[in-house]
């Protein structure tokens, strides 16, 4: 088969098979370009399922570009709070604002100009612009990676930088003129569906009969693996700190991992330190208070996408100073009771869990 027919059979037979398979996600039931932009940035190194709640809930609140522009912070991160990379909805927030101040509320078609927003890289241009503005733009993601690894037979690493402009010049080549959205969307749904990472569903593949990966018995071994290095691990001990009735949270710097996210004081145990002296340090570093350590409340063994941490809490008691923000952007004592109108990291809610089940301390 000639490079043109094959292009024209996968570009047919991707979209036939798309328009009788495809799943029923809420933001294919729209192609309203701000619905389609919030689902993008959710999807996001985040599963399907994980991500249909949050979106629904997310457009509900803020159901134009402007109420989520004109949002504070701490109400989007809540909204956010348990989908993970946070640095997502930050820059989802200066986005909208943006596209307000520059282009009236309505989010910008071309890819160029999207390119320019906060937050939106290469793919997730390419994806706004196909689907949402029907504008001829390829995309690569993970699933697009492994599909086109496998039909093309490309033997490498998607993350090697040739071969990632290899899969993003034939993504580009494959693109239809008409429908461009719909064939992106193919691409991908095989590839989550039927193109699987391992154990790939050839039998039911329409593709099949042109992927070369499988003509020469290489689905399994397509695309090149990389073998991940070993994450490392933090001891991290943190204080849930009482004075009269109340608990003292502060907010991480806006800045970086979990940023804008409240939490309990606290931080990484340094080498031959107890549990108990690095929350009294801690503590001291970051609001410029004392407490008296009390006993162990919870440990709580979370993974995040570059470590691992263990984190222990602790039931402290306030003793002295005025509390003031030296490596925090801010701190609140609130009520234990309204503990849940913050958003905090997972690894946090997990306190809070154990909070709720125990007496409070007096």
């Amino acid at each position: 088969m000639k490079r043109q027919e094959r292009h024209a059979f996968i570009q047919n037979t991707l979209r036939d098979w798309f328009a009788a398979n495809a799943r029923d996600l809420p933001w294919r039931r729209t192609n309203d370009p701000y619905a389609v932009w919030i689902s993008e940035i959710m999807l996001q190194q985040t599963r399907v399922e994980a991500v249909a709640p949050y979106y629904e809930r997310f457009l509900a609140r803020f159901p134009t570009v402007a109420s989520l522009a004109r949002a504070r912070l701490d109400t989007v991160l809540k909204l956010w709070e348990g989908l993970g990379y946070y640095a997502r909805a930050r820059s989802l927030q200066r986005a909208a604002q943006e596209i307000v101040s520059r282009w009236g509320g309505r989010l910008p078609s071309s890819r160029e100009e999207l390119l320019t927003l906060p937050g939106i890289g290469r793919y997730t241009a390419g994806a706004i612009a196909s689907i949402a503005f029907d504008r001829r733009e390829p995309l690569v993601d993970g699933n697009v990676a492994r599909v086109l690894c496998r039909i093309f037979r490309l033997h490498g690493s998607p993350k090697d930088t040739a071969i990632r402009e290899r899969l993003w010049s034939i993504a580009q080549e494959l693109v239809p003129a008409q429908r461009p959205g719909q064939f992106n969307q193919a691409l991908m749904e095989l590839g989550a569906e039927v193109c699987l990472p391992r154990g790939p569903r050839c039998h039911v593949c329409p593709v099949e009969r042109v992927c070369e990966a499988r003509l020469h018995h290489e689905q399994d071994l397509l695309p090149t693996r990389v073998p991940k290095k070993r994450l490392p691990h933090y001891v991290v001990a943190v204080g849930v700190i009482y004075h009269r009735g109340r608990i003292l949270i502060d907010k991480r710097q806006p800045e970086g991992l979990l940023g804008g996210l409240w939490e309990f004081p606290g931080g990484k145990k340094q080498r031959g330190e107890s549990l108990p002296a690095a929350v009294r340090r801690e503590v001291r570093e970051e609001l410029a208070i004392t407490v008296r350590v009390g006993r162990p409340l919870a440990v709580v063994d979370h993974a995040y996408s570059h470590f691992h941490v263990r984190l222990h809490a602790f039931e402290c008691t306030y003793v002295s100073g005025t509390p003031r923000c030296i490596a925090c952007a801010d701190f609140k004592w609130v009520r234990p009771g309204d503990l849940g109108r913050y958003a905090f990291p997972a690894a946090n809610k997990k306190i809070i869990a154990v909070l709720r089940s125990r007496q409070p301390a007096k």
